[in-house]
């Protein structure tokens, strides 16, 4: 339980910190003028509804694992951390071949209604869910609904508040940081903690 939370914590932390999913907010708060405060809170409820889809998704996925759990006497053992393994190959593997995807506001972009924004960017958020951690989804159903719920709130509370921080921290620094870096980098990184959690869940049951 202990490695799944702290993957968990790792990856939802990654992902705060991962540009394409606050930039967007600060880059249109920017443009349209919002204060800092305004910038926040429109990050608050993009977050929301990334978290909201991603949980739902992971809700269902946790489902198979308790159901697998019950039926396969070595889910838990072996198939569930080999899957960590696979998933966290899979992205070190694409990010060879990943492609980047830059936010660019016109500087004669007329003014949107700023209710629109918030809707545009909280469907998108939406339709955009995390799925590198559905894969503790998984895991968390072979320990049951608390632990599906745990990692649930856990992954909402950590990515949310992540958002709004590095919104409200950038405000004003935005040119200061190399954001690309870090983007170029999320693949590997990602990669890197799923492959390492399913090794520990392998010898750590």
């Amino acid at each position: 339980m202990i490695t799944l939370v702290t993957g968990s914590l790792l990856l939802s932390m990654l992902h705060a910190l991962i540009p394409s999913h606050w930039l967007p907010v600060l880059s249109i708060g920017k443009s349209e003028n919002w204060s800092r405060a305004e910038a926040i809170s429109v990050t608050l409820v993009a977050g929301l509804a990334h978290a909201a889809s991603t949980a739902i998704i992971g809700v269902v996925i946790g489902l198979v694992g308790v159901t697998m759990a019950e039926k396969v006497v070595y889910f838990t053992h072996f198939i569930s951390p080999a899957i960590l393994v696979a998933l966290g190959l899979f992205y070190i593997y694409q990010h060879q071949n990943h492609k980047h995807h830059h936010f660019h506001i016109p500087a004669n972009q007329t003014s949107i209604p700023k209710n629109r924004i918030i809707l545009s960017l909280a469907i998108a958020m939406f339709f955009s869910p995390c799925l590198e951690i559905e894969a503790y989804f998984l895991m968390a159903g072979t320990m049951g609904w608390p632990i599906i719920l745990l990692t649930a709130m856990l992954y909402t509370v950590v990515t949310v508040t992540g958002m709004m921080a590095w919104v409200g921290f950038t405000y004003n620094r935005l040119v200061r940081f190399n954001w690309h870096s870090l983007e170029h980098n999320a693949g590997i990184i990602t990669g890197l903690t799923l492959v390492v959690t399913g090794i520990i869940s392998f010898f750590i049951h």
